[in-house]
């Protein structure tokens, strides 16, 4: 949570605050005391620069989350100036220091993010028909990215005038021009671009990559990039209608996915028009003449259903979706009645694996409503969805972020597996990986001997991206063994990727969340087919993860150096919620009577898995 002198930082910093000052002051401290809880604020009360501020206040970023973008976004380090020698003559000059300025410090955090060093790109499909309003909101958002340091690459389309029809080309063309207008109306420069800039057909003798979708029905060559690379560099933000040149030459209108498919690998093999042995002197020369790398960072979908619904959620999108292994089961839970709802959201899904396999593993593609367009700065600030998937179902379906118009966030993903003996471990990979996340030596031998007789499962994230293990740790108190997580693990290379949310969900599906309808879900363990059990874990009081641990925990409680952590089984904290009504679970009930104890009693006495 960000501190109420950054917010009144960041008011101080604004080049145009209004008359209504208090007004926006409070509007400010509103966000700032509880994101999930703030009321709604009316934007007729906020200034442009304000609004843009207010933006970046309600991604709620801290310096941890802001590690991706400024990794993108900021300057390249550089190395240390060589400190020379002055004799002493000249060292005993006094030297006259400048005044203090009284002005407030902005906060080092935020003014980062308002004033980024390295542009780069995102493909962005608006995906109308939109009304004059809803077409100035999107603008708004596209140059409050720009101002972020993401330049957009737009590719318009249009629901309502199909291909073919009389007249559609000029139709396409006025929706391209209108955008252009509002995009300069909120101060960004715009170029409509109206030649093809891709060609039918597959790209000959182009290297391909391995994929498990349909092959792209159009392909750029270099040449046809000049125009964006030529608008980027000019500072201006391209618009693009769905053209394509036929094998005649001829410009016709085609789907506007593949345009967007053909220019995510088209501009993600053009790059910085760099080698990679350039390093750093690329950026610096990239940094010094302004250019633009035009390779992908972000697929923006911006259209009016919003993101793929969920049937786990009631028809509430997804949060984040793991294509690896998630794309397949999504197709077979799809309602009929979504397909009439959602019409083009299994597509939208379809363009997201396909350029997300062109684009750098960090990419993500987002599925927002116009509506929700403002919730890119946060996407695009910390790379996460707006509400983590991994928190408690509960608590999700009664948070008031998550909407019909909730974005969702689409990365590429790992594949997720469960095993269930030891044998079946690659010791040398896991090794690595518990090593390398908690920063400490494995006592190896001891540490397997004691899974040989306690393990219960291993869920594991890619090849050995992430790691939960849990035992059954035998109890004389409880009428079953304790359901243990022992170790979560994920390597620090794959931390703020989507590996911790994936695992976690996981981990939901395959202990607690058994028997929800929110876990049935591919996995390759049980699919949602069982009894939950409740969790229990341990966790150091220093552990900075722990503030994650308490928002998906059902409780906790302070045992000396360690804090013990547990979540309920979902189903019976159902059934027990149903039969007490509007009762609520406010007492201990029979079932939990002495579980604390035990627990506590179990959980201590579980040896160290590390060398001292």
């Amino acid at each position: 949570m960000l501190p109420l002198s950054v917010s009144r930082q960041l008011v101080a910093c604004s080049s145009s605050l209004s008359a209504r000052r208090s007004q926006t002051f409070k509007a400010f401290y509103a966000t700032i005391r509880s994101l999930r809880e703030a009321p709604p604020v009316d934007v007729e009360d906020i200034t442009p620069d304000n609004d843009f501020i207010l933006s970046i206040l309600r991604a709620n970023a801290s310096s941890r989350d802001a590690k991706p973008y400024f990794a993108s976004f900021g300057p390249r380090p550089q190395p240390p100036r060589p400190v020379s020698s002055l004799p002493d003559r000249e060292k005993s000059i006094p030297i006259e220091t400048p005044p203090v300025s009284d002005q407030p410090k902005v906060n080092p955090l935020i003014a980062s993010i308002i004033d980024p060093v390295i542009r780069r790109t995102a493909l962005v499909k608006v995906q109308g028909p939109f009304t004059q309003t809803q077409l100035d909101s999107i603008a708004r958002g596209m140059v409050y990215l720009e101002k972020l340091g993401l330049v957009s690459v737009i590719v318009i389309e249009n629901d309502d005038i199909r291909r073919g029809e009389q007249d559609s080309r000029s139709a396409i063309i006025e929706d391209t021009m209108r955008l252009v207008s509002f995009l300069e109306k909120h101060g960004a420069r715009a170029r409509p671009v109206l030649g093809a800039v891709v060609r039918l057909g597959p790209k000959p003798d182009g290297p391909e990559i391995q994929q498990d979708f349909f092959p792209l029905e159009a392909h750029t060559l270099p040449s046809d990039l000049i125009p964006i690379r030529s608008a980027l560099r000019s500072g201006e933000i391209p618009v693009i209608p769905p053209f394509a040149l036929d094998s005649f030459c001829r410009s016709i209108r085609i789907d506007a996915n593949d345009v967007l498919g053909a220019l995510a690998r088209g501009m993600a093999e053009a790059g910085p028009q760099s080698s990679p042995q350039e390093g750093a002197s690329t950026d610096a020369s990239a940094e010094a003449s302004g250019d633009v790398d035009l390779t992908p960072l972000r697929l923006m979908i911006i259209n009016r259903e919003g993101g793929v619904p969920s049937y786990a959620r009631s028809g509430y999108p997804h949060l984040l979706i793991n294509l690896d292994s998630e794309s397949k089961h999504i197709h077979e839970t799809f309602q009929e009645s979504w397909r009439h709802t959602h019409k083009t959201a299994l597509s939208n899904l379809a363009l997201a694996k396909t350029c997300l396999a062109y684009m750098p593993p960090t990419s993500s593609a987002v599925m927002v409503s116009h509506r929700s367009q403002s919730s890119l700065i946060g996407n695009l600030i910390t790379n996460r969805p707006a509400v983590s998937s991994s928190l408690p179902h509960a608590l999700l379906q009664g948070n008031r972020k998550l909407t019909p118009h909730t974005p969702t966030l689409i990365r590429r993903g790992l594949a997720i597996r469960v095993v269930r003996t030891v044998d079946e471990i690659d010791r040398t990979k896991m090794n690595a990986l518990l090593e390398q996340s908690f920063g400490r030596s494995l006592e190896e031998v001891e540490f397997y001997n004691r899974l040989k007789h306690t393990l219960d499962f291993v869920i594991i994230a890619g090849d050995y991206a992430g790691a939960a293990i849990v035992t059954n740790e035998p109890c004389p108190n409880l009428s079953q063994p304790i359901s243990y997580l022992d170790k979560f693990a994920v390597l620090p290379s794959h931390q703020g990727d989507g590996t911790v949310d994936f695992l976690w969900v996981a981990l939901h599906d395959e202990s607690y969340g058994l028997g929800h309808p929110s876990s049935a879900n591919p996995n390759g363990g049980k699919e949602g087919q069982g009894e939950g059990r409740d969790l229990v874990w341990r966790s150091r009081v220093n552990n900075p993860v722990n503030k994650w641990y308490f928002e998906r925990s059902s409780g906790h409680v302070r045992l000396g150096d360690w804090v013990l952590f547990w979540c309920d089984a979902e189903k019976r904290l159902k059934t027990e919620q149903g039969r007490r009504g509007r009762g609520g679970l406010s007492y201990v009930e029979d079932w939990e009577v002495g579980r604390l104890s035990a627990w506590t009693d179990i959980v201590q006495k579980i040896p160290s898995s590390w060398r001292k």
